[in-house]
């Protein structure tokens, strides 16, 4: 499998559930800025949107959408518990976060990094985004992580994109819960090696 991302983006999420999977794959740089490929080639001739994460599977089919890629991901590695199984009324509430934290929190976040965006704008943004967090640290409330007592693709999600409060001047201190689940995400080994791999470690 290949997994084309850019550092720090929303790719980061299937790359951490690719290293807790422990599955073989291939990280490429997709800059999601110039659109060029390492070799020179323009990613979008690869995916045509041009933005990541895009997972190319062993048989050379596509795969794009962060959420469908995690799960995809998860089911290639039961035994790693990162998904419950499909059917489940688990399984819909693992669809459930990773819908609420692709529409609420990751799209919250956009106004923000767009410089064009009036201040009144990235304000409301932020204003917005405050509830999402509280609720989402109430949500954490007694719990190692999102979905109870076994790490899933959920987490890897929520952790990319909280990681973009701090460049954002969002601070998480009022979400005692959160920071602390944080914390733990930030320690498993799978989770480090992502981010070594993308040169967002030392």
């Amino acid at each position: 499998m290949k997994l084309y991302y850019s550092p720090g983006a929303c790719s980061l999420s299937p790359h951490i559930a690719l290293e807790e999977a422990g599955l073989p794959y291939e990280a490429v740089l997709a800059p999601t800025k110039t659109k060029t490929l390492p070799d020179g080639s323009d990613y979008r001739k690869i995916n045509p949107l041009g933005y990541v994460p895009y997972l190319v599977l062993d048989d050379g089919t596509g795969l794009p959408e962060g959420p469908a890629i995690v799960q995809y991901i998860a089911d290639q590695a039961p035994a790693k518990r990162l998904a419950p199984p499909n059917g489940s009324l688990a399984r819909y509430r693992l669809q459930s976060w990773l819908n609420f934290i692709g529409t609420e929190l990751h799209k919250g976040f956009g106004p923000l990094f767009n410089p064009a965006s009036p201040d009144e704008v990235k304000a409301a943004a932020k204003e917005r985004l405050a509830t999402r967090l509280k609720w989402v640290d109430e949500q954490l409330a007694g719990k190692t992580w999102l979905m109870g007592d076994d790490f899933g693709v959920a987490d890897g999600y929520l952790f990319t994109v909280t990681n973009w409060a701090k460049p954002m001047q969002i601070d998480l201190s009022p979400y005692p819960n959160l920071e602390a689940w944080r914390a733990r995400v930030a320690a498993r080994p799978a989770v480090q090696a992502a981010m070594k791999a993308e040169g967002l470690l030392g």
